[in-house]
């Protein structure tokens, strides 16, 4: 086995229907893990991309507790926390509900999907790895975006926080902060001639990240080649912190 093989492993990845954690699935999977597909609906592209050694799972994380049963009742070595949503409105004018909507899913979920996960594999005495999508907005404040900037804020800080309590049990906990990546949710910002030119301008690497470049980070942190790396957040955005 290589180091960066995931080959007799099985990974669960949630928001696993498209965009990053689509590309993320595939590339566990190219590795040799057996990937469980997590979605609030079904996998179907995921699942058709990867072929043999995929499954699906429905979970809605607007219930923070969705994943509580799902790893007692089964091994799994590897846990990609992807699943999230945004909300946009000015500050003043935010809501509770848009304020509890994202909380649950992008934090409150992460935290007891990770904390379900790490109960199975202390039980089963194995380790494992957990790998967060944290956001360049772990380290930036953004606009009109308060619930996903304290959200993911809040992934940078759990995921140092999870490390230091499972580290000691052979559980690594990292994250990856994504920069701009050509997915769905940036489309509106790819067709914008001026918002395009102006963000592209910011990147060293002068072009928009591919989902495979956070797969493949993925892998990585999966991976043993990673076993001495713990509660780091890796940026994965071309050089967008940098400049």
């Amino acid at each position: 086995m290589t180091a960066f093989s995931l080959a007799g492993k099985s990974a669960l990845v949630t928001g696993a229907n498209t965009g990053i954690g689509q590309a993320v699935a595939v590339a566990l999977a190219r590795a040799g893990a057996h990937v469980i597909c997590v979605g609030r609906r079904a996998c179907t592209e995921t699942l058709a991309a990867i072929g043999d050694g995929a499954e699906d799972m429905t979970l809605d994380f607007a219930d923070p507790m969705a994943a509580r049963d799902v790893f007692a009742a089964r091994d799994i070595d590897i846990l990609v926390n992807n699943a999230g949503i945004i909300r946009r409105e000015d500050a003043t004018d935010f809501s509770e509900q848009d304020w509890d909507d994202v909380m649950d899913v992008n934090l409150k979920a992460l935290f007891f999907t990770g904390q379900a996960f790490a109960k199975a594999a202390i039980a089963r005495g194995g380790g494992g790895k957990i790998v967060n999508i944290a956001s360049l907005l772990s380290f930036q404040g953004g606009i009109r975006v308060p619930s996903y900037t304290a959200s993911k804020h809040g992934v940078a800080g759990l995921t140092k926080a999870l490390c230091n309590e499972w580290a000691p049990k052979g559980i690594n906990v990292n994250a990856i902060a994504p920069g701009y990546i050509a997915t769905n949710n940036t489309e509106a910002l790819r067709n914008d001639p001026d918002r395009n030119q102006a963000i592209l301008e910011r990147i060293p690497a002068g072009r928009w990240g591919d989902p495979a470049d956070i797969a493949e980070t993925a892998v990585y942190l999966a991976a043993p080649a990673s076993d001495y790396v713990n509660g780091a957040v890796l940026n994965v955005d071309g050089g967008w912190l940098a400049r």
